[in-house]
């Protein structure tokens, strides 16, 4: 009886993350605005693995980001920065597809320490993103330093771009993380 359970706990968690990763994935084409070498704000496509991390834990969200990045590549493709090397170019792919997007299975960990769940969730969901903008960051400073203007560092260049649409998608994200555990918390809830 204990192995049909477990087998039932798991289809329905993996059933419910590939839901929350196609909802992610369709919101993700709802752009408000994109840039033009990669980034965009849209439509709280951030928020389905938010969601994920909070009810099935930093391993299944972990495992989402993992599977979003390969859907994303799949339906939208791969943005190849202008990297120098081959080398440059895994960087730049690992540090804005495969760490920035994984990030987010950590937003329940970094929610926990906090006894007000509604401000853990806005914590988690907006630190969260905070790290996928650092992800961004030192790949913008580290591999597209090459296509900075004369005369901007590549720390001023990296910031201001990925700053651009990071901030409004982090305050979108994290407003409505907030707002929507005050209503339904039972969406955050942890279904271990």
């Amino acid at each position: 009886m204990s192995e049909v359970k477990n087998s039932y706990s798991t289809t329905r968690v993996l059933v419910e993350c590939a839901l929350l990763i196609a909802i992610g994935t369709v919101l993700s084409k709802i752009t408000l605005y994109s840039m033009p070498m990669g980034g965009s704000v849209t439509l709280l496509s951030l928020l389905p693995f938010i969601i994920i991390s909070f009810r099935h834990g930093t391993k299944w969200g972990l495992i989402s980001g993992i599977a979003n990045v390969i859907l994303q590549i799949v339906v939208g493709g791969l943005y190849m920065p202008p990297a120098g090397t081959a080398l440059a170019l895994a960087g730049s792919i690992f540090l804005d597809y495969v760490l920035g997007f994984m990030v987010f299975g950590l937003a329940a960990f970094f929610a926990k320490p906090f006894k007000n769940k509604a401000f853990g969730v806005a914590f988690g969901s907006a630190f969260t993103c905070f790290l996928r903008f650092m992800a961004s960051f030192v790949s913008g400073f580290l591999i597209w330093a090459s296509i900075t203007e004369e005369g901007i560092s590549a720390v001023t260049y990296s910031l201001g771009y990925n700053a651009s649409y990071m901030v409004p998608e982090t305050i979108l994200t994290t407003a409505a993380a907030y707002l929507i555990y005050k209503k339904a918390p039972q969406i955050f809830a942890s279904v271990k």
